[in-house]
């Protein structure tokens, strides 16, 4: 016999089930992708500032007499990269897919002038240009990566049906692309070369490319960079050393030990912000490729599972996007640049932490170089305009594509989803 239940009860009991919770409310909002790039990537730009002050005062005061000399380079090209941002949010499709083979373009003439007097070097690596003064020197090698990701969308959506033969993956993509870190690679920078080809087999991967030609990239690649390590005596220091962490403690395994030691001293919440004692000479590329290192020291371990969880909220955002486009073009693109982002910081971590050897790569966002904060900021902008171009997106806000960011987040606000 049925157990009789009130019209009350049962309405509650309904209404218990169906309701979704605040948290699959808010994110099945059309506008949710954008702000899950948008947050994250402002958090971590504004942690960036702070971090780089922090890291490089000493080393500043030192070399230039002014400890907010890195941090005042920093904010010009935070801000010329907001202006820069705020046109390419605009941008339509069609104009993007323009937008990269004219970077393509850029990036192919800006790397061969590294190899001409314009080019300037630091550390065995030519891998800058120098247009008079050291405000206007900058790394195409970080150009080449937006570059190859924006060109690459368009290429394999003209390309999608024909992505089953490989002599259309081999031509233009794989050619070009191999050119551009060839290019990266003579210029003695192997990890920035790295982590192009690791972008350019992300890139393969998400658009379908046949199994039988990604295993031929990674062979390729494989055998490339042994090569490279294998010819270069301060290259096979970085892998004996990180192979064996205790030995020449003054020379390849300096930073990263130093590094440990950074960690180590920060336990669960730091020493404070502004007391790094490894700032003081024992990290020398503290406010750089290291800066991870002096956050977990002076801001704790709970500091970096933030920026890793920012990291990771950003990339469920970068493909959560890719998946939900209904054009292949913004498919490839989101894709590229979040794998991109993620990559990049993944090679970042693991260096710091020791779990890989030294490659000097930035992490995005925090990490101290114009070049490199410029174009992360026009990956965001551009993943940002992704975003605004999701079936839902559009739907929700006409022509959003041309809408103001002001008028999205009171969209978003008064909606609610975002309630």
């Amino acid at each position: 016999m049925a157990i009789p239940t009130s019209p009350t009860a049962d309405r509650g009991l309904d209404d218990t089930v169906r309701r979704p919770s605040l948290v699959v409310r808010w994110l099945s909002h059309p506008q949710a992708s954008f702000y899950l790039v948008l947050v994250p990537a402002l958090l971590l730009l504004g942690l960036g500032v702070i971090m780089v002050q922090s890291a490089s005062s000493v080393y500043a005061k030192q070399q230039f007499g002014d400890s907010y000399y890195f941090v005042k380079r920093q904010l010009v090209f935070l801000v010329i990269g907001i202006g820069v941002a705020w046109l390419l949010t605009k941008l339509k499709v069609q104009q993007m897919r323009a937008l990269g083979w004219l970077l393509l373009a850029l990036a192919f003439v800006f790397q061969i002038l590294t190899f001409t007097p314009l080019g300037w070097g630091k550390n065995g690596n030519t891998n800058w240009v120098e247009l008079g003064t050291s405000l206007l020197r900058f790394q195409p090698s970080e150009l080449a990566k937006l570059a190859l990701v924006v060109w690459a969308a368009d290429v394999f959506e003209r390309k999608y049906k024909l992505m089953r033969e490989p002599k259309h993956v081999v031509f233009p993509f794989i050619f070009v692309s191999a050119l551009l870190i060839g290019l990266v690679v003579l210029q003695a920078d192997l990890g920035t070369g790295v982590i192009l080809g690791a972008i350019m087999f992300a890139i393969l991967w998400f658009t379908g490319v046949r199994w039988k030609v990604l295993t031929s990239v990674i062979a390729v690649i494989a055998v490339g960079v042994l090569t490279l390590i294998a010819v270069s005596p301060n290259r096979m220091s970085r892998i004996f050393g990180f192979l064996s962490p205790d030995s020449d403690t003054l020379g390849a395994n300096h930073q990263p030990i130093k590094a440990m030691f950074a960690m180590a001293t920060g336990g669960w919440w730091g020493v404070g912000l502004g007391g790094s004692r490894q700032k003081w000479g024992g990290l020398v590329e503290a406010h750089n490729d290291y800066v991870l290192a002096v956050v977990g020291e002076e801001l704790g371990l709970v500091s970096i599972l933030v920026i890793l969880g920012l990291f990771l909220t950003l990339g469920y955002a970068g493909f959560r996007i890719a998946m939900r486009s209904d054009n292949n073009f913004i498919r490839f693109l989101a894709a590229g640049i979040t794998s991109w982002f993620m990559i990049q910081a993944l090679a970042n971590v693991l260096v710091v932490l020791r779990l890989f050897p030294v490659i000097g790569v930035p992490l995005p966002f925090v990490s101290y170089g114009g070049s490199a904060l410029l174009s992360t900021i026009c990956g965001v902008a551009l993943l940002l305009a992704c975003a605004r171009m999701e079936p839902e997106a559009r739907e929700y806000i006409p022509d959003s594509a041309d809408a103001p960011i002001s008028k999205s987040f009171l969209a978003f606000a008064n909606s609610p989803g975002g309630r």
